[in-house]
């Protein structure tokens, strides 16, 4: 890479953005992909190198890190050769070799074949690196994580703790985020080869471990310890990179082992209850050197098995209870872990105004380093199991618009409460979205035994980082006489980990809305598409309309409402023909009605979010920390036309052909034009000429898409312009201009029209 030094602050105000503004390109380079960073963490007021491993990062020339306190800089750009590159250069080795021996050099020397070809030192190097990768039959090669950048980072001694938000920036793009930790522990990195004896003593604890894993690779780090400590070793690769896209399954399974002096396993994990990352806490027998083994359960490995491991005596929270409380209200909150100097702490909780919102406490634990947990705040009042209650003739009145708090306290234990009142009911539990092991079963059941209704999972899809959602949600209607609500886990596990919170309460539809890509750079004056996903709560099935927040002058949405029937809508958002000077934070909302005809409006904020991929097919919308988009560049040229529907809703029928007019301007040629349709699969599009420059889309609508659906329509415009033949060429294909998007239009499907 050019010795090109870019620094950043870390701050938006502060960023350097002087090189984005008023810069013209030719062609839009391909965004840079961000697969990895190694270390992926350190400690405050610290320097460190750190290797970023991806695709297309030749040109990138500056990162963004979230927060304050970071400043990075830029330093060296590798991609080890490629196979075409090796054999280009095998060939003129070997094209020199034949011109030496054809001029009467019968054996010529390794030297002077080189010299005729032109091979230089560096190139030899690479090629060694060439062959040895080719080599390893270990190796699973991936030109996604090829690539590598070297960045300096100096961290300040004042820099606030937590994962931080890491990108890439080239002059025409931005790459995807990833998680980088700042803690302030000190840390090491592993030095292969440690296959078997460590090469690493760690001789200071707490501390944080940082490390690979190759192709059945094992690592190894040894500590000294005394008898009666208690170690606790947290495994971090799903909190590093959570999903793994090109994997099976969708992330680095790490699989832990303490070994002691004689090389026995003393303490092995693959996870921690339901959790993939492993987690483990070891009494130490004896006055000893032990041994920590990591490596993943099925012995892949690969740059992108990143991990980091806190080892240490220290307090680690494995549950409590309950999980959460009422608005305005303290709660004394029982603790269970390792190395807990209190077992139970007092909790304030925040006033509200909403239900089901989740907030992080601290617990004053150790003061050196930070313990939190998740806890419900919600607006009903809590209502605490009584035991026993293990039975319908045991079991316990409730009410509904209450929180029961509860346990399933050994195997095969279940809490039985019965529901005097009629009506809709929607029976609700968190547990596992709060840490708990507990997989819920709910059944509720008549006075005369049969059953009315039961769920075993439901997907939650707000929590883009939860794979396996094993909380219950049943809605149905509770009989004039009464019903018995179980509640149970479905594996017939328990203890006193398997603690739940069910929420009994009347329907209350309602929905949170999402907008990919979380980050976006584009160009001044262009037309980007973006997705927004509406997750819908309690058969929610209300149009949804969406707005910036007091934007920055040149930014609009069109298409700007989600249809009722709809979990997601494609619409655009207009750039401005100027470049702010900055990186410009936006911010949506999104209001519907409560219900059909109802006056009160529902109003959220829209949570920026990527669109992550596991495993080859599941896609997860994972939280980002804000919606950033930098514009750079000088306009391009603008459509020549533009869509003159007199109606706001595009109708089409099903199985007919549509005719949308356009307005075209004076010095076009409407033969010439084209346009191109994203979406939806069940509609093409064609531009057609008539009579007198009359110029229209014809929209076909196949007798697949659904009566009375809805969404928006996404056009691509270009031009193309006939080339002149020449003797070299006598049939040129024509000369594409692209335009880019035009507005999202929005569109309804009718039936068939006799």
């Amino acid at each position: 890479m050019r010795n090109t030094s870019m620094r950043n602050t870390a701050s938006l105000a502060c960023w350097l953005m002087t090189f984005l503004v008023g810069t013209e390109s030719n062609g839009w380079a391909q965004d840079p992909h961000l697969a990895y960073a190694y270390p992926a963490g350190c400690q405050t007021d610290s320097i460190l190198e750190l290797t970023l491993g991806g695709q297309h990062l030749k040109d990138v020339t500056s990162a963004y890190i979230s927060g304050q306190g970071v400043e990075i800089e830029v330093m060296d750009w590798y991609r080890p050769m490629t196979r075409g590159e090796y054999n280009a250069i095998r060939m003129r080795i070997q094209d020199a070799r034949e011109e030496l021996i054809e001029k009467g050099k019968t054996n010529p020397s390794v030297a002077e074949v080189e010299l005729l070809a032109r091979v230089t030192d560096e190139q030899k190097r690479e090629m060694e690196i060439y062959l040895e990768r080719e080599r390893d039959i270990k190796r699973q090669p991936n030109e996604q994580l090829e690539e590598e950048l070297t960045l300096r980072m100096i961290v300040a001694p004042d820099a606030e703790p937590g994962k931080r938000e890491l990108r890439l920036v080239t002059e025409t793009a931005m790459s995807n985020p990833i998680w980088f930790h700042i803690g302030t522990l000190p840390e090491v990195r592993e030095s292969e080869p440690n296959d078997t004896d460590p090469c690493y003593v760690i001789n200071q604890m707490p501390v944080i471990v940082n490390g690979q894993i190759m192709p059945g690779d094992v690592d190894r780090f040894s500590f000294d310890a005394e008898q009666g400590q208690g170690i606790v070793v947290e495994v971090a690769a799903r909190d590093v990179i959570p999903y793994l896209a090109d994997a099976v399954p969708g992330w680095f399974q790490a699989s832990l082992t303490l070994l002691d002096e004689q090389g026995r396993d003393l303490s092995h994990a693959d996870s921690f209850y339901y959790r993939q990352d492993p987690v483990a806490y070891f009494e130490i027998p004896r006055d000893g050197r032990y041994t920590i083994q990591i490596h993943d359960s099925l012995y892949r490995g690969r740059e992108d098995f990143v991990y980091r491991i806190r080892v240490g005596e220290f307090p680690y929270v494995t549950s409590y209870f309950p999980l959460g409380a009422r608005c305005g209200s303290q709660v004394n909150v029982e603790l269970t872990g390792w190395n807990l100097e209190s077992t139970t702490q007092d909790v304030k909780l925040p006033a509200c105004d909403r239900h089901r919102s989740v907030e992080w406490f601290a617990l004053a634990q150790d003061p050196t380093q930070t313990t939190r947990l998740p806890l419900q705040v919600d607006l009903m009042a809590d209502v605490f199991d009584q035991e026993p209650n293990n039975t319908e003739q045991e079991a316990q009145e409730v009410a509904i618009r209450n929180n029961l708090h509860g346990r399933i306290d050994e195997p095969g234990d279940q809490d039985v409460y019965f529901i005097g009142r009629s009506g809709r009911l929607v029976a609700e539990v968190h547990a596992r979205r709060l840490g708990s092991p507990l997989d819920s079963m709910l059944l509720l059941i008549d006075k005369e035994g049969k059953v009315i209704a039961s769920n075993d999972d439901h997907e939650d899809k707000s929590l883009g980082l939860q794979t396996h959602h094993a909380d219950s949600i049943l809605e149905t209607v509770v009989p004039s006489a009464g019903a018995y609500l179980h509640i149970s886990d479905t594996q017939g596990n328990g203890g006193r980990d398997f603690a739940y919170l069910l929420s009994l309460r009347s329907p209350e539809p309602d929905y949170e809305i999402r907008v990919t890509p979380g980050s976006i750079i584009a160009r001044a004056g262009s037309i980007t598409p973006i997705t927004v996903h509406a997750l819908r709560r309690d058969n929610y099935d209300a149009d949804i309309e969406l707005a910036l927040v007091d934007p920055p002058e040149g930014f609009a949405l069109s298409g700007e409402t989600v249809p009722g029937n709809a979990d997601h809508v494609d619409l655009t958002l207009q750039i401005p023909d100027q470049a702010p000077e900055e990186p410009v934070l936006l911010k949506m909302v999104a209001r519907g009605r409560r219900g059909s005809g109802d006056r009160v409006w529902l109003n959220h904020e829209a949570v920026p979010s990527e669109n992550m991929m596991q495993a080859f097919i599941w896609h997860h919308l994972v939280p980002v920390e804000n919606w950033t988009v930098i514009v750079n560049g000088v306009p391009r040229g603008k459509a020549p036309f533009e869509i003159a529907s007199t109606s706001s809703v595009i109708e089409l029928v099903r199985g007919k052909d549509v005719f949308v007019p356009i307005r075209l301007a004076d010095n076009a040629n409407p033969e010439q034009l084209k346009v191109t349709l994203d979406s939806p699969k069940e509609i093409t599009a064609e531009m057609v000429v008539g009579r007198n420059r009359q110029i229209a889309i014809r929209l076909t609508t196949t007798e697949n898409a659904e009566p009375g659906q809805r969404g928006n329509l996404l056009f691509r415009a270009f031009q193309e312009t006939p080339v002149e033949p020449t003797e070299a060429n006598l049939n040129p294909p024509p000369r594409r201009t692209d335009f880019g998007y035009l507005p999202a239009v929005p569109y309804r499907v009718a039936g068939r029209r006799r």
